[in-house]
């Protein structure tokens, strides 16, 4: 992989990247366009194509933004090029950040030719156009053997019939698939142009919002009623239309926004570290993932009591080490590192764990759990303890639900419960989530600990609207959900992160998010 190193300001001459960003989703950029991103001084951003892409940009770069919207502009193109000349004199590495390909309707042209000028190096880094990436991710190939042979691109900016107007109607009409960047508020005179240029009225045609972003959708009909199709499904910019028989071949092929959760708003509670796990796995299903952290965790205030047991363990005064979750394992094998042991210190206990989100990170460490309950829960853990007699250590968060240690007591063992990590609440939800939740704008709330239920309710301080749906890891949770003024749509069948994965799946599959962002026409 390529590696830029970021440069600093100095005597030497700075340099520009015009890099494209690709059409939206931040796994399209190029690898040389990722890597002069994290090495920049300076990035220079549009309104497009940056979005999540920023997050990779160092934390001590200067950021500007140069967005362009309809009627809307942050910056002159002028001033741009004058930012991109000054920022270079002095000696920075600049990347100037654009949306989809700099060479494709982005004025990269105009900002290379201005750079040359100036006697600033500069280097062109190729990304994957919207014209493109936008019909193949909605299922719609912009050349087939057995359709199109040709493509036109044009911008639909230019109102049709506008004087001195370079767009060639005539031209565009006869390609076997014509693509069209922005000017969603013009389709309608796009179509009839084309029509009048002698395209046939039945020509199957695609608007595809937000290309590639979990937020796409596509509307198809016939070239004389697209603009209608639009309008009735209250398509907006950014939007890409295709025209041709090749659109044809979605209904064959389907597309990204026809994944199981496409247009389904879903929030993550989990804790910051773990979010990313089911945000991943919700994301690749179609979702579009908010994330409010309802809880955080915190080491112990000490770790006496903790190093205590650890060196018990290794004295193997412990018959059992029972631990109920990925951040217990954590929080405990650090200190048994802390002590300068391994794995080898578990040498005469046995090992419990609470599903296989538990027993992975027992693994990780070199464990094997020598039970794990049927049913993935504490009261699971309890009812399937062998009896027995003996000291057992109990690994936990400081607020856990009750009845665990009181179940392995009752098969007669003595039973040693620690505060392995703290969970607190966040003092704080950001105003945007807090907001998309109470006005509806979530369809799906996920839940995989009761502690993170109740947290979230304290933040929020008001019930989500009926129509947001509330989906829980399992019983536990679910039960203190409730508790917490929660109406509980559904509880996972498996009591895991892909188990609760499934279940909102099965949720909005049988349409009772009711979501307006999963309405598509065809």
């Amino acid at each position: 992989m390529t590696k830029a190193r970021p440069r600093r300001a100095s005597k030497t001459p700075g340099s520009v990247a015009l890099v494209g960003a690709g059409p939206g989703d931040p796994g399209l950029i190029t690898v040389r366009g990722l890597a002069l991103l994290r090495g920049a001084d300076v990035v220079v951003y549009d309104r497009l194509g940056a979005g999540a892409l920023m997050r990779f940009v160092r934390p001590d770069a200067k950021r500007v933004y140069v967005g362009k919207q309809s009627k809307q502009h942050t910056k002159t193109q002028a001033e741009i090029t004058r930012i991109l000349i000054r920022e270079a004199r002095a000696g920075r590495s600049v990347v100037r950040l654009k949306g989809g390909d700099p060479f494709v309707f982005g004025r990269g042209g105009e900002e290379a030719e201005a750079l040359a000028a100036a006697g600033i190096p500069f280097e062109v880094v190729p990304g994957i156009t919207s014209a493109i990436a936008g019909p193949a991710a909605a299922g719609i190939p912009i050349t087939h053997r057995d359709a199109a042979a040709s493509v036109a691109i044009a911008t639909a900016h230019e109102a049709p019939g506008k004087a001195g107007s370079r767009i060639n109607w005539g031209a565009l009409a006869s390609a076997d698939t014509a693509i069209f960047l922005m000017g969603v508020e013009r389709l309608a005179g796009v179509a009839r142009a084309l029509i009048d240029a002698g395209k046939p009225a039945s020509t199957p045609t695609a608007v595809i919002q937000d290309a590639t972003l979990p937020t796409m959708r596509t509307v198809a009909a016939p070239l004389s009623r697209i603009a209608s199709a639009a309008a009735r499904a209250k398509i907006r910019p950014p939007a890409i239309t295709v025209v041709g028989e090749v659109v044809s071949l979605r209904d064959v092929l389907g597309g990204w926004d026809t994944r199981p959760l496409s247009g389904v708003r879903v929030l993550v509670t989990r804790t910051r570290e773990q979010a990313s796990e089911l945000s991943a796995i919700l994301s690749e299903l179609g979702a579009d993932v908010l994330e409010a952290p309802a809880i955080r965790i915190e080491q112990p205030r000490s770790f006496a009591a903790l190093d205590r047991a650890v060196s018990r363990l290794r004295d193997g005064r412990y018959a059992w080490v029972v631990l109920t979750s990925a951040n217990g394992v954590r929080a405990f094998a650090a200190r048994l590192r802390a002590a300068g042991l391994d794995a080898r210190a578990f040498a005469a206990a046995k090992v419990a764990a609470v599903g296989p989100g538990t027993a992975d990170a027992l693994a990780s460490f070199g464990i094997v759990p020598d039970l794990i309950p049927l049913s993935f829960t504490t009261d699971a853990i309890g009812k399937a303890f062998p009896k027995g007699s003996g000291r057992v250590l109990l690994a936990r968060a400081d607020v856990v639900e009750p009845g665990l240690e009181e179940g392995i007591a009752r098969k007669g063992w003595d039973v040693e419960r620690l505060v392995a990590y703290r969970l607190r609440g966040q003092t704080s939800m950001a105003p945007e989530i807090r907001r998309a939740v109470l006005d509806g704008e979530v369809d799906v709330l996920t839940f995989a600990s009761g502690g993170t239920a109740r947290a979230f309710m304290k933040l929020l301080k008001r019930k989500p609207p009926a129509r947001t749906k509330v989906v829980c890891i399992g019983p536990v949770t679910a039960k203190a959900a409730r508790a917490a003024g929660l109406r509980v749509a559904a509880v996972a069948r498996v009591h895991t992160i892909p188990g609760l994965v499934a279940t909102v799946v099965d949720v909005a599959g049988a349409g009772t998010t009711g979501s307006p962002r999963r309405a598509r026409a065809r």
